[in-house]
């Protein structure tokens, strides 16, 4: 995949409008639906067990997100994600603070095991502790570590049969096979918080137009990436504040041509 691919994906997005079915956290809510808006994307965020199965079998894609974890969520969550399934909808699953808790970290391997998870997205630590590797985490932030990222998400993508995307100072995509090392993105995207779990539901808007899902989420993160260095060059001297506002503007904004110019990607086979 070039970026000339990662441009056309962009345009889908836009002329199709995907629906993606988010259950995600309270913290996150607002922010991610804004976001898919100003990508191009149209958001439903249904949490109801009595509504989710249906929700999720006419959308493009079903996010699942675990920041606010409780158990009445899970219960919509597996009845959402059945319904994804029976119906090929593509599954994104973002693992928040899964090694924080024992609670969390049973309760996203209890996801994966139940539930056919088609893009697993979190940072290396969350990634991590689901596939039972050591990594260390603190509350739902981890930095990078001294792990070997690549291998990880390879390693992770091959386990659990899955497409894993791992974020950080450079973002990993593996399918086991295809590996995308993206080096686009900006540090003010750790300032505000969400932007992880926006992503997450930007990369399920990208999986709705193609069924190549590594292509997809690499796609994604390109894109976003993009759009955060734009922000953050127009907001260098103002703040988490003004960069958020600018980061949506941004992603409405954000063009095939700059994708064209300023996508920094790099593809491994093996």
């Amino acid at each position: 995949m070039d970026n000339r691919k990662i441009a056309e994906l962009l345009g889908k997005v836009r002329a199709t409008n995907p629906l993606v079915h988010n259950i995600t956290n309270v913290v996150v809510t607002n922010f991610t639906a804004n976001g898919l808006l100003a990508l191009g994307a149209s958001p439903i965020m249904a949490y109801a067990k009595e509504e989710v199965a249906d929700v999720a079998k006419i959308s493009g894609a079903l996010v699942l997100n675990i920041g606010t974890l409780n158990e009445t969520e899970v219960q919509a969550m597996l009845l959402a994600g059945a319904s994804a399934n029976a119906y090929s909808v593509p599954v994104v699953f973002d693992p928040v603070g899964a090694g924080a808790t024992a609670y969390r970290t049973n309760t996203a391997r209890q996801l994966m095991d139940i539930v056919k998870v088609d893009i697993l997205r979190g940072n290396a630590a969350e990634v991590a502790n689901v596939v039972g590797r050591e990594w260390s985490i603190k509350g739902v932030d981890a930095g990078e570590g001294s792990g070997d990222v690549t291998e990880l998400a390879r390693f992770a993508a091959v386990q659990w049969n899955s497409v894993v995307a791992i974020t950080g100072k450079d973002d990993v995509v593996s399918d086991g096979r295809t590996t995308y090392v993206i080096h686009n993105g900006d540090a003010a995207l750790t300032k505000v918080t969400g932007t992880g779990c926006l992503l997450t539901s930007v990369i399920g808007a990208f999986a709705s137009v193609e069924s190549d899902y590594a292509a997809a989420a690499a796609a994604a993160l390109v894109v976003y990436g993009i759009a955060a260095e734009l922000a953050a060059a127009k907001t260098a001297d103002l703040g988490p504040g003004s960069f958020q506002i600018e980061f949506l503007n941004q992603l409405a904004k954000v063009s095939t041509d700059d994708t064209m110019r300023l996508g920094r990607m790099e593809r491994i086979e093996g």
